[in-house]
């Protein structure tokens, strides 16, 4: 069993890496694998919007790039008060790298927790199922 705290707390470590000089807007993230690794991410801002990636994205995939392929959970952390979900494509990519059933750890401005399975967070999702013929 993973500790929450810890993995928030290392999400709350990431943001500080976050690259965003035009939003102003840092998010960390931590995922953990079944191994027992954690992965960071922070958020990284580009000039032109659409190519910035979420701290989500950027700590999968380097777990992937690691030559991971089993998640036990994922903690976000940002500059809001209130609980900072992912976004829809982060919530896309990580129930295509790590499963419906990741746990998602929330984290608020008050250094609270509240954890969610990502089925939770995005029902009835777009998967592989539906593109196998």
């Amino acid at each position: 069993m993973f500790d929450a705290k810890e993995l928030a707390r290392k999400a709350i470590e990431a943001k500080s890496k976050a690259v965003a000089p035009y939003s102003n807007f840092h998010v960390g993230a931590a995922l953990l694998s079944s191994s027992g690794r954690i992965f960071q991410g922070a958020n990284i801002e580009n000039s032109s919007y659409g190519l910035t990636i979420c701290a989500e994205r950027t700590a999968a995939f380097q777990a992937v790039l690691e030559g991971e392929r089993d998640f036990e959970a994922i903690a976000i952390a940002g500059d809001t008060e209130d609980y900072l979900p992912p976004c829809g494509a982060c919530r896309q990519v990580l129930s295509d790298l790590c499963g419906k059933n990741l746990e998602v750890i929330l984290t608020n401005g008050k250094g609270e927790i509240k954890t969610f399975k990502l089925s939770e967070l995005l029902p009835f999702s777009f998967g592989e199922d539906y593109l196998k013929s």
